[in-house]
């Protein structure tokens, strides 16, 4: 596909140009035009705000108590379901765990399934797997009259693959990483006009991550942009960082690593996306440097646990801001970015981007130019920073929670899982309120020097982990919270903790509801303004995903995945026992067996329950006269 694309003339290419550009923006206006509708959820996070914000009303906070299950689905796998389905056009779309299968289901009768996709895959992908066999989502594209529209999505094994939104059929399917040095797949692919945005996994086993724009209509690739390596390597704009010179400018790729440290520097992303179509640019975090010892990479290595701003039609960075130079705790800066357009403390509006952060931080900058507005702890027992310097943007550390050689840190809050992780939050515009799912859990740190071998773990530090000083520490409990934020104030309107982490994030609504799955099995549903807790459902397993809310033939639905797993659920999916194991996570969520067990597939709710099959003979066997 590559070769054929570059053997095209230049004199073709610009002939073709306003052709394309108008296809481009086209399906770009279809898709902000679905994602919009009440009746759809087309996109990771609702929107290209990433916002995961309802205008629905009809559950609110008066009646959430009527809410009942509609209907179930079963996808058949029993491995953590990360993410959220799509709703496209009265069809859902689920994805799953390892081997990523997907289903769509026609919401009239989601009964019957319209077609699956059951990918063959290299089990070898398994093996290489950092935390569970997790995949975070699908995406879809519109179409523009000549190509179908399309559900794309990531393999474990490093494919991306197109299928035909109607049919399930394969369109194009294209390697995006290699299995054979620990490069695996679990993000959800994100859409932006006519190309494909793809991140990579695999920073545990020392790979060098990267970002890639695909062709949504071919699968060729457009431009590939590195997190380490040499300036040309990392699409560095011209003007890169011009506004902010103090983040650092050009060279620092390979400067702030040690020799070729930079080859095997991690660096990956796969988290989750935002995108502005006024700037143009995607926004995305990259992750942690390779290896978790820090003694055995010497330098800021740059640009790790990274908040890049790309131009989404070249991949050229206009900025990018380190968060944690140096990362010493794993913290991958890969978390949800959240825009909005708020009036900052002197009254001035302007475009901003919130993002909560591993490392305890909770930042807010402008996402023009990447100007950092604010960067306030999650929670007050984060203790590995004292504060960050506004004017530098340099987190002040505390050495006694540094992890050098030769020393084992005790207490570090907050552990490598950090204070937030994978989970995608969610953000009300009226109340100017982010709500967001924390993790409360500390950690001690004990390094060791290890060689790298490729397609083999390089990490390089056992890890204990336990609740936070808020939790219970005795019982292993307390482990989560939740919390609504303020950006512009810093301040938390309201905080609840919960007994595990809050892994998989929230969804907000104009029926004043934040709405959140937990580790222990529950859906749950609190008031926006002080988090009371109005209503809870107990699902068949744990949930590490986020809800979506959508309406069909004038009922309104929310649906979640069940399907207990990811870094946390580690224990419990592979059966371990030592508490070191996971990276960790054993240990620290050693009670979580006592409450769920694993399951995997999808729960819908509605008010009383109604549904499709309010009407039993929906979906009812009709038997034909013989002919």
């Amino acid at each position: 596909m590559i070769r054929l694309r570059n053997s095209v003339s230049a004199l073709a290419i610009m002939a073709l140009a306003p052709v394309a550009l108008a296809g481009a923006a086209q399906a770009n206006d279809k898709l902000v035009e679905k994602s919009k509708s009440d009746e759809n959820w087309v996109m990771p996070g609702k929107n290209y705000d990433s916002n995961n914000y309802s205008d629905l009303t009809q559950i609110n906070k008066s009646n959430v108590k009527q809410l009942k299950p509609a209907w179930t689905f079963s996808t058949g796998l029993l491995n953590g379901h990360e993410g959220a389905p799509l709703v496209v056009d009265g069809v859902m779309y689920i994805h799953t765990s390892f081997p990523n299968n997907t289903f769509a289901l026609g919401l009239d009768d989601p009964g019957k399934i319209l077609w699956q996709d059951k990918p063959k895959q290299n089990p070898a992908a398994r093996s290489v797997a950092c935390c569970d066999l997790v995949n975070r989502g699908l995406a879809y594209w519109p179409g523009d009259g000549k190509t179908p529209a399309l559900i794309l999505k990531t393999q474990l094994d490093g494919n991306v693959a197109a299928l035909n939104a109607q049919t399930g059929e394969t369109v194009w399917k294209v390697e995006n990483s290699d299995i054979k040095v620990g490069s695996t797949l679990t993000i959800a692919p994100y859409v932006v006009k006519d190309k494909v945005i793809i991140g990579s996994s695999g920073a545990e086993l020392g790979v060098r991550g990267y970002l890639t724009a695909y062709d949504v209509k071919t699968g060729a690739q457009v431009w590939r942009a590195y997190a380490t390596g040499p300036d040309e390597d990392l699409l560095l704009a011209k003007d890169f960082n011009i506004h902010n010179a103090h983040y650092g400018q050009k060279g620092l790729g390979t400067s702030t690593w040690e020799g070729d440290a930079w080859k095997i520097g991690g660096g990956t992303n796969w988290g989750w996306y935002a995108y502005d179509p006024g700037t143009n640019l995607i926004y995305f975090g990259t992750g942690n440097p390779a290896p978790w010892n820090e003694t055995m990479r010497p330098g800021d290595n740059k640009w790790t646990m990274t908040i890049f701003g790309r131009d989404a039609d070249t991949g050229e960075a206009k900025f990018g801001y380190q968060k944690t130079p140096h990362d010493e705790w794993d913290y991958a800066g890969v978390n949800v970015m959240m825009l909005s357009d708020q009036k900052d403390k002197d009254g001035k509006m302007r475009k901003l981007l919130t993002h909560p952060d591993r490392n305890g931080i909770v930042y807010t900058l402008d996402r023009t130019d990447g100007t950092l507005v604010s960067a306030n702890k999650i929670d007050d027992t984060v203790n590995v920073f004292k504060s960050v310097d506004l004017k530098t943007g340099t987190p002040v550390r505390d050495p006694e929670y540094g992890t050098r050689m030769d020393h084992l840190a005790k207490d570090i809050c907050p552990s490598a899982m950090g204070y937030h992780n994978q989970g995608h939050d969610s953000y009300d515009p009226k109340r100017q309120a982010f709500y967001m799912g924390i993790n409360h859990i500390c950690m001690d740190w004990e390094p060791f020097m290890l060689p790298y071998r490729a397609g083999q773990f390089f990490v390089g530090a056992t890890l204990n982990m336990y609740p936070g000083p808020k939790g219970d520490r005795q019982n292993y409990e307390g482990l989560g919270q939740i919390k609504s934020y303020n950006a512009i104030t810093g301040k938390f309107n309201w905080e609840k903790m919960e007994r595990f982490a809050v892994w998989g994030g929230t969804t907000a609504t104009a029926g004043d509801l934040v709405l959140y799955g937990t580790l222990d099995g529950f859906i749950k549903a609190r008031d926006s303004d002080n988090g009371d807790l109005l209503w809870k459902f107990k699902l068949p397993s744990g949930a590490i995903g986020y809800p979506i809310t959508y309406t069909h033939k004038g009922t309104q639905y929310v649906a979640i995945y069940y399907g207990v797993g990811g870094w946390p659920g580690v224990g419990l999916v592979f059966d371990l026992a030592d508490p070191t194991a996971g990276l960790g996570a054993v240990g620290a969520f050693k009670k979580l067996a006592n409450y769920t067990q694993m399951g995997g597939g999808v729960m819908v709710f509605s008010l009383d329950g109604k549904g499709p099959y309010d009407d039993p003979n929906v979906g009812e066997y009709a038997q034909h006269a013989a002919k």
